[in-house]
Order: C-alpha cells, then sequence, then structure tokens
C-alpha cells in the first residue's frame, strides 16, 4: 500500500488545514499542523494568523492546543450521555455552544461487551469518529458526574439571604443561593451546584413559577425523573403527516356495523380499547375487542417511534397525561372516538358457555365507535334494568368470563386507589378513594382475554413476543411472609406449591377485616415487580401461563411492538403511500435483535411513570390536606422505623411520620427483627396494623410529606383498635414499607 504523499512545503491553503484537522487520529493544535506541513519560523507566524483569519470565517473552531472544524468535533473530547437507545449510549459534546445552524452532533458511544455501562447524565472522555453512518465515540475514561439540576423554591431568611427549600422529601437540608437569576422570594426554580455539592451554594438556571399553581406539581415530579415532555420538531412533523394516512379501507375487515363500546374513565384523554359481543347460540359467545391501530401510523424506525421508545409510556397525572405519541395521534387520530371511522387492530374470540377462550383470530379492520360511556354511566344502566342489547350483551359473557376466572383463581387483592378530582382551575375539588365497580371487571376481563390471545397467537407462529411477566415470590420473601402471618397465629407452609389461590384462601381464612387488611398488605409486599421480557416465565398474579399486553398501544410501547408482531404473523402488512415514512408496519429487524433491551428500558420507564405518579398525588394530597393542618384523623400505622413510625388516613390515604422525638420523655426501643417501637418504662409499643387517633401536625405540598403527632400529646394511651380481641401477636413483626410494591393494579392499567 502506497503511503501517503508528503504535502508540499508552505503554507497550507484552508482546505488543506481543513483536510488534515479532520482526517487527524490525534487533536490537531498549531504544532501539529506545523509539523505536518514542514512549516519554520516565519511561516508558523503566517500560520497563526491564518488560524485566526480561519475562525473568525467560521471555517475552524478551538483553540491553539486544538483545532477542529466548525459544526465538527475535537478527536478527543468530554461528552455527556444524553439518553440510552436500544441499550446503546448517546452522548453530546459538554462543551458545545448551541446555535440554530448548528446543533450539537449526537454520538453513539462504543463500549466493550454487551450493554451500557453507562447511564443518563454521565460524563465521558472519548475518542469521536465520523463515517458515513453518523458520529461515533469509543469511551477513554469516565469522569465524575456533575451535579444535576435542583429543583426547589426560592426563600429568603431575616438577614436576606436567599436559601434554595428542595421539593424533594429525601433532601433534608436547604442550599444558599449565590446567583439568583432574576428569581424572588417564593419562586420554583431550576439551580445547579456552582461548587462541590449544593451546600457549598447554588445558582438558579431557570424559573419555573409559583409552586402552588395549578399544575405545578406534576411539573416537580416532570423535572425530578427527567421525563420527556416536549416533543421536537421532527417528531411533530412526522406525527403530522402519519395523521394523513388513508384508512385503505379496502383492505381493511368493516366492522362499522357492529355496534362496539368503548367504556373509559369520566376523565379519559384517550380511547385505545372498545369490546362487543353476542351470544352464538351454543351456550356462548362471539366477542370482539377493537383496538386502535398505532402501529399503521408509528412505524419502525422513524423520528416517531424512535421518541415513543424512548418513553416507553404515557405518563398521567390529576392535571395532565405526558403522552407517549403526540396529540394529533394520541388524543385524535388514534382514539377510537365515538360516530368517527378510526382504524383498528381487531381481536376476534370465540369463549364457550364457561368462560373459556376457545378460538381467536386477529384482523386490521376499520370501525366506528357507537358510543363512548363512562364506568359508571354504564353500571348505572346495567344496575337500573336499561341497558341496551349491545351493552346488556357485554355483561352476559363477561359472566361467562368470570367463572372461568374463578376457576383459574387468580391473585384477589382488593387495593384501594386515590382519585385526585380538580376543577375548571386545576384546583383540588376531591380526593377520595376509587369506587371499584363491575363496570371495571367487565372490561378488565375483555383486555385480559384479549392480551391471552395475542401472547398465543405469537407463540403459535414462532414469532417474537414482548411478554408482560410476574414471576413466583422469592423464597426470602415467603419465608418473611411465613414469620410475620406466625404473629398472627398463622401458618405458612413452606413446602407446599406457591399459587395465587393459597394467598386468597389466606385472606379468606381472616373474619375481621383490620387484620385482613394487615395481611393484605403483606401478601402484597412478597410480590415480585411485574415487568417486560422476551422469554416466557409466565404471570403468576393472572395465573396465567402466556400473557403479553396488547390492548393499549396509544399509551404503552409494548402493546405496539406486540402490535407489530402481529401484523408480521397474520400477514397484515400495510405499505405506507406516503414516500417520507417508513413503509414496513411490521417487527424491524432492530427491533427482534434487542427485544431483551427494548423490554428492559419500557420497563424501567414504567417504574419511573408509577413513582412519579405516585409523588404527585402524595402533593395532591398534602395540598388538600393543609388547610387541616390541626384536625384529629383516625390513622392506621403502615410502618415503623427508629426514627418513628408512619401512619395512613383510614378511608383516604396519605402518609404521614410521627417521628420518635415527638413521642415525650420516655426512650423508646425499636426492635429491627419485630419492627416495633416499644417504650422502656410504660411498655408502651408502635406495630404495624395499630390504629389510633392523631393529629395532623405539617402538611407540606411541596415535597408531599405530612407529619401527624398523638391526639393527646406524649402521654395519651394508645388505642390498639387493629387487632381483634384476644389475638396475640408474638414473634417477629414485618413492617410494610412506604407505598405499595409491585404494580398489580385492579383498573387494568398496569397488570
Amino acid at each position: 500500500m502506497p503511503k501517503p504523499k508528503k504535502p508540499a512545503p508552505g503554507l497550507p491553503s484552508r482546505q488543506q488545514i481543513l483536510d488534515f484537522i479532520g482526517q487527524s487520529p490525534r487533536p490537531a493544535g498549531k504544532r501539529e499542523i506545523a509539523r505536518e506541513f514542514g512549516l519554520k519560523g516565519q511561516e508558523k507566524i503566517k500560520l497563526k494568523a491564518l488560524l485566526k483569519d480561519m475562525a473568525e470565517e467560521g471555517l475552524v473552531d478551538g483553540k491553539k492546543t486544538a483545532f477542529h472544524r466548525m459544526g465538527g468535533l475535537p478527536k478527543v473530547t468530554v461528552l455527556r450521555v444524553v439518553d440510552i437507545e436500544d441499550g446503546e449510549a448517546i452522548a453530546i459534546p459538554e462543551s458545545w455552544k448551541p446555535d440554530d445552524a448548528s446543533p450539537p452532533p449526537r454520538l453513539r458511544l462504543i463500549e466493550k461487551g454487551r450493554g451500557s455501562a453507562v447511564k443518563k447524565g454521565d460524563r465521558v472522555l472519548a475518542r469521536t469518529e465520523e463515517s458515513n453512518a453518523g458520529w461515533r465515540a469509543f469511551p477513554i475514561k469516565k469522569l465524575p458526574v456533575r451535579e444535576e439540576q435542583l429543583l426547589g423554591v426560592v426563600e429568603v431568611d431575616g438577614a436576606g439571604k436567599a436559601w434554595l427549600a428542595p421539593t424533594d422529601r429525601r433532601i433534608r437540608h436547604s442550599a444558599p443561593i449565590s446567583d439568583l437569576g432574576g428569581a424572588v422570594a417564593g419562586k420554583l426554580v431550576l439551580a445547579e451546584s456552582v461548587g462541590r455539592g449544593p451546600r457549598h451554594g447554588v445558582k438558579v438556571t431557570e424559573i419555573l413559577g409559583d409552586p402552588l399553581a395549578p399544575r405545578a406539581f406534576s411539573l416537580i415530579a416532570i423535572h425530578k425523573y427527567g421525563i420527556p415532555n416536549a416533543f421536537s420538531d421532527d417528531v411533530i412533523a412526522e406525527a403530522e403527516l402519519a395523521a394523513e394516512l388513508p384508512l385503505l379501507q379496502e383492505e381493511r375487515e368493516d366492522l362499522r356495523a357492529l355496534p362496539i363500546i368503548a367504556i373509559d374513565p369520566s376523565d379519559a384523554r384517550d380511547h385505545d380499547d372498545a369490546i362487543w359481543a353476542e351470544p352464538d347460540g351454543k351456550g356462548g359467545f362471539t366477542a370482539v375487542v377493537a383496538i386502535a391501530d398505532v402501529s399503521y401510523y408509528v412505524r419502525p424506525g422513524g423520528a416517531l417511534d424512535k421518541e415513543a421508545r424512548k418513553r416507553g409510556n404515557s405518563v398521567y397525572f390529576p392535571d395532565r397525561v405526558v403522552p407517549m405519541l403526540p396529540e394529533i395521534l394520541s388524543a385524535d387520530v388514534c382514539s377510537l372516538r365515538q360516530d368517527e371511522d378510526r382504524a383498528s387492530m381487531v381481536c376476534h374470540m370465540q369463549i364457550d358457555a364457561g368462560g373459556k377462550l376457545t378460538d381467536w383470530r386477529f384482523t386490521r379492520a376499520i370501525v366506528r365507535i357507537d358510543e363512548v360511556i363512562s364506568y359508571e354511566d354504564a353500571q348505572e344502566r346495567i344496575d337500573s334494568g336499561k341497558a341496551r342489547p349491545n351493552l346488556q350483551n357485554l355483561w352476559d359473557c363477561w359472566r361467562a368470563l368470570e367463572a372461568a376466572r374463578q376457576n383459574r383463581d387468580p391473585l384477589d387483592l382488593d387495593l384501594p386507589e386515590r382519585r385526585v378530582v380538580l376543577d375548571d382551575q386545576g384546583r383540588i375539588a376531591e380526593i377520595a378513594l376509587r369506587e371499584r365497580l363491575d363496570a371495571h371487571r367487565v372490561v378488565e376481563d375483555f383486555m385480559i382475554s384479549a392480551n391471552v390471545a395475542a401472547a398465543k397467537s405469537l407463540e403459535s407462529k414462532l414469532a417474537p413476543v414482548v411478554y408482560r411477566l410476574h414471576e413466583t415470590p422469592s423464597r426470602e420473601k415467603l419465608i418473611a411472609l411465613k414469620d410475620y402471618l406466625a404473629t398472627f397465629d398463622r401458618k405458612l407452609a413452606m413446602g407446599q406449591v406457591i399459587t395465587p389461590g393459597l394467598f386468597n384462601r389466606l385472606l379468606k381464612d381472616v373474619s375481621d377485616e383490620a387484620e385482613k387488611a394487615l395481611v393484605m398488605e403483606a401478601i402484597l409486599r412478597s410480590q415480585t415487580q411485574a415487568y417486560y421480557g422476551p422469554t416466557n416465565v409466565g404471570h403468576f398474579g393472572l395465573a396465567l401461563a402466556s400473557y403479553a399486553h396488547f390492548t393499549s398501544p396509544i399509551r404503552r410501547y409494548s402493546d405496539l411492538l406486540v402490535h407489530r408482531a402481529l401484523g408480521d404473523g397474520f400477514k397484515l402488512e400495510q405499505a405506507a403511500p406516503k414516500a417520507r415514512l417508513p413503509r414496513s408496519t411490521g417487527l424491524s429487524e432492530q427491533d427482534r435483535e434487542d427485544l431483551g433491551r427494548i423490554s428492559d428500558a419500557i420497563s424501567t420507564a414504567e417504574r419511573r411513570a408509577m413513582a412519579a405518579e405516585r409523588e404527585t398525588v402524595d402533593r395532591y394530597m398534602a395540598a388538600w390536606l393543609s388547610s387541616r393542618v390541626g384536625e384529629v384523623f383516625e390513622t392506621r400505622i403502615t410502618g415503623v422505623q427508629k426514627f418513628g413510625f408512619f401512619a395512613t388516613i383510614v378511608g383516604l390515604g396519605g402518609d404521614g411520620l410521627v417521628p420518635v422525638s415527638t413521642l415525650g420523655a420516655e426512650r423508646f426501643g425499636y426492635d429491627e427483627k419485630a419492627q416495633v417501637l416499644e417504650g422502656e418504662e410504660t411498655g408502651t409499643r408502635f406495630a404495624v396494623g395499630d390504629r389510633l387517633r392523631l393529629r395532623l401536625a405539617e402538611a407540606n405540598p411541596l415535597t408531599g410529606a405530612m407529619k401527624f403527632e398523638l391526639e393527646e400529646g406524649a402521654s395519651s394511651p394508645v388505642e390498639r383498635r387493629g387487632r381483634p380481641p384476644g389475638l396475640k401477636r408474638k414473634g417477629k413483626h414485618l413492617a410494610s414499607k412506604r407505598g405499595r410494591p409491585g404494580n398489580i393494579r385492579h383498573q387494568g392499567r398496569r397488570r
């Protein structure tokens, strides 16, 4: 192979310098350029002037130690990881100075081994390389992570000094503010550290507004968890293009004559499922579950698909939805609106008299929803006997499905769910426990049947499946449950086969409602967390061998992948007639190869959404109760720690801490194994399940934190109403953690 031609002596041209900078394997500074072109003496002085001119002309950027093309990158530079796509880290230059004409390049971080060892926010020193496929970077070493942005409220003390009061309850101390950035006391702001940590001082980087204004609580969660809440122009443009796709009626099954019904919450922002059933004349039913055909509009490989994959799911707050898809699709074109033609992926099911799913098939169809009604409205019509035949048929079919469900005996935990109702101005109108209706169970059982059909269909065609997985409780958690039940003189034999029905029987054996609530929480703590994955381990909680999410592709990326696989399996491809959209509606090769990584990513996104939703409801709860500080509530202890115990308001929810320091002068010993606080002099004990009246002492809407105190002060006796007469606790106590582990929901959103 011939050696590269040595440059001719003399001052190089602008293009020669640019070519050298672009091809140099090392950072190219003035010294390297001079050496490459053999420059000496006065030529080096002329080179310095030339490089200065090139910088002023916008051809190069950098310092004398390392130049690079304007709009390009140094060969070695510091990068910040901004995203993880399909298990691969995406980074941008940390020192990039963005302008309208030159946005920062996105580099794929090429790491050794499988999977990404870095996470979002990490900083790395890396060698960069540009190819036809775009920019790549090869990490040299990981650098210390700079302090993340802090969210808080500006406070000014009596001396006029400004402080940042954090909105995260885990951060206990305010930070001094060295630069207010125009913010004033009482404003919600974003800030970053100016020293080695926030306690050394912070500067305000963005003013967000009034922390107690409507919509502020969800905004706090969005910023805290880094939830993407704005769509880029290219994503919006692709969504608008997709929205114009024709329905291709001649290529779809026409189901517009079926009086299909969508039953949803009264405040639903989108409608992605609808159901229909009628007797088949043999004692069973023919049923249809129609789901928004999102895979027709969101095709693999496009900007829209990449954004949906990054988000993983929609996030639902009391005041807003952060959707997985732009509103033109999620709330309009894909949403199954009443009396409008809509593209749908349909599961046709045959259900026998015993509720068994005997046959199924999938088609692409065009549907026209006969009616969109709320759960409450549907229930009222059934209860009053005024239901139309199409609604009554759904209930009749459900009774068969319910019988099959009872025979299957899935885990049956009646868990209350808080509902925040806002008025037109976004203010809290009511917070109450959501009523559980048969109408919820009807929709849920139809959806579960369609999800089972989807999983089994893909298995029969040897197609890739993104399963919804829920594993059997671990031995460690079962031992903890066994020890806890022993405190109620109840037994859990470890040698038997563990099934959901075993837990159901444990609950049925408990007659006292207070004790049943404790046992139910203990059973819930013993469960693993549901997740997504391509390798089937079954769904323990639902007592199902094969289960996949098919029914909510508007708000879950997992369901979109299942739709694509079904389109492939049933040969339902519908090419896009618009050249600027990806043609295929099926799984891409990348989808097939990276299904494990994608599943891990969307499982992580789901957990992020759950935490953000839960914390936001906690903030609304604290705001709702902030005007009732000083009132006494009936509560139940839900957790015990060395520093105090947590209690929740009976019938309403809302956890608050009773610090041990408020229990009086008596010393309280903490039994870690038994999870009990016990007074050394009086023997007063605080344990999980105890019911007592507590006074609300604090309610902080910014953090969602609340504090309680004993009703009559530290000397008052504790009323132990959580235990039926004659029942003695013994041995180990197991305290519940704050919040609910796991994600088995009765409303069907996350089962």
